[in-house]
């Protein structure tokens, strides 16, 4: 089993991608998709069917982020735009 730091570092932030947004593993596939998909419904193995380069712990690695950020821990700091 993956431990919480190890699945945080997959979560990627770059100024030039997506607006500074959290990416996954620098891949241009943001957080906030994965978690829309799963509000949608679609299922951890829809995601990993429609997008193969991604992997189990990248779905838990979403979910961690997203729980972290509503506890009001600092998981990433997002980059501003110019």
């Amino acid at each position: 089993m993956t431990n919480n730091t190890d699945l945080l570092e997959r979560i990627t932030v770059h100024a030039d991608v997506f607006g500074g947004k959290p990416i996954i593993r620098d891949m241009r596939i943001a957080v906030e998709h994965v978690l829309g998909m799963l509000a949608a419904g679609d299922s951890a193995e829809t995601i990993l069917r429609e997008y193969p380069v991604l992997e189990s712990e990248d779905i838990q690695a979403c979910l961690l982020f997203a729980h972290r950020s509503l506890a009001g821990e600092h998981v990433h700091e997002r980059i501003p735009v110019e």
